[in-house]
C-alpha cells in the first residue's frame, strides 16, 4: 500500500513547527491528520482520490483541515467510538462512522487497521498498514518521535496508558513508525525508539519520586527538582507532565493522594 507524508506548517508546540499528514492507499485513500490545507496536500488528495478522513487524536495541530478535506472530497469522516462529540467539537464535523480497536478502514489498496494507543490523549489511535516492499507501518501520531519525547500532560494525558501503548508498539515491532511530527523511524530503530521513550519516562518518574521524598510540596517545586534544563517557554508543559506522573504514582499507591489535593 502506498503511504505518503506531507508536512504541513501549523501552529504547534512541536519543535518542527509542522504536523505530518498521511495519505494511505488510493481509490479511495485514507487521509490521516490533515492539520491544515496546502497545495501539496490538495494535489495528493486529488491524485489518490481521498475517500476517508480520520485523525490520530483531537489536538488542534492535527485536525485543522478535517472539515475542508471532508467537504472537498465528499469523504467518509471517522472518529473514535465514544468520542464523537469531542471529535465534532475539535473539527466542526459530525463523524459519519466510528472505529474501535481492530476496525478495518477499506482503501482501494487494502485495509488500514485501527490500533488503540491512548496516553498522549485518551482517544489516541494509530493506523497500521501493510506497506508492501517497505514493510508494515504504523502511523503513530504523537505516540513517538524519532528524537526527543512527546508531552503526556494532565489533565488529558495518562502516563499508565501511554507506557502500555509504547510497550504494545515495542511488541508489535512494525517495520516503520510514521510520527505526527518529524521524520519516520525505521528498522531496528522502531523498537529502540519505543525502549528509549519508556526509559525516559521511567527516569523522569524516578526524579519526581525523589523530589517528593526530599520534601517538595508543590507541582512547581517538583518540576524544579525533576528537570535539569531551562524550562523557559515550556514550563506549562513540564508542569502538566509532572502532574500526570504524580497522578500515576497516586493511582499506584506510591505517593499519597493527599499530596495532590493540597497542591
Amino acid at each position: 500500500m502506498a503511504v505518503t507524508r506531507v508536512s504541513v506548517e501549523v501552529e504547534t508546540r512541536a519543535p518542527t513547527g509542522q504536523t505530518n499528514a498521511y495519505v494511505l492507499g488510493s481509490d479511495p485513500a485514507l487521509l490521516v491528520d490533515p492539520a491544515a490545507r496546502t497545495d501539496d496536500l490538495d494535489a495528493l488528495a486529488t491524485d489518490r482520490d481521498v475517500g476517508h478522513v480520520a485523525v490520530t487524536h483531537h489536538h488542534p495541530d492535527h485536525v485543522g483541515a478535517v472539515a475542508d478535506y471532508a467537504a472537498a472530497h465528499d469523504a467518509t469522516v471517522w472518529a473514535r467510538t465514544g468520542r464523537a462529540e469531542s471529535f465534532e467539537a475539535a473539527t466542526g464535523v459530525e463523524p459519519d462512522r466510528t472505529f474501535a480497536e481492530g476496525t478495518a478502514i477499506e482503501t482501494g489498496d487494502g485495509p488500514v487497521q485501527v490500533v488503540d494507543t491512548p496516553g498522549h490523549a485518551p482517544e489516541h489511535v494509530g493506523f497500521a498498514v501493510d506497506g508492501g516492499e517497505d514493510g508494515a507501518a504504523l502511523v503513530c501520531g504523537d505516540l513517538a518521535v524519532a528524537e526527543g519525547s512527546v508531552v503526556v500532560g494532565a489533565p488529558a494525558g495518562d502516563l499508565r496508558a501511554y507506557l502500555t501503548s509504547l510497550r504494545r508498539v515495542h511488541a508489535m515491532g512494525p517495520d516503520r513508525l510514521l510520527p505526527g511530527h518529524g521524520p519516520s523511524v525505521e528498522g531496528a530503530a522502531v523498537r529502540e525508539t519505543a525502549a528509549r521513550l519508556l526509559a525516559h519516562r521511567l527516569d523522569r518518574e524516578r526524579r519526581i519520586r525523589a523530589a517528593v521524598a526530599a520534601g517538595a510540596e508543590t507541582v512547581a517545586g517538583v518540576t524544579d527538582a525533576a528537570y535539569e534544563k531551562d524550562l523557559s517557554g515550556v514550563r506549562d508543559l513540564a508542569e502538566a507532565t509532572v502532574r500526570a506522573h504524580l497522578e500515576k504514582l497516586a493511582v499506584e499507591g506510591r505517593i499519597d493522594r493527599d499530596w495532590l489535593r493540597r497542591d
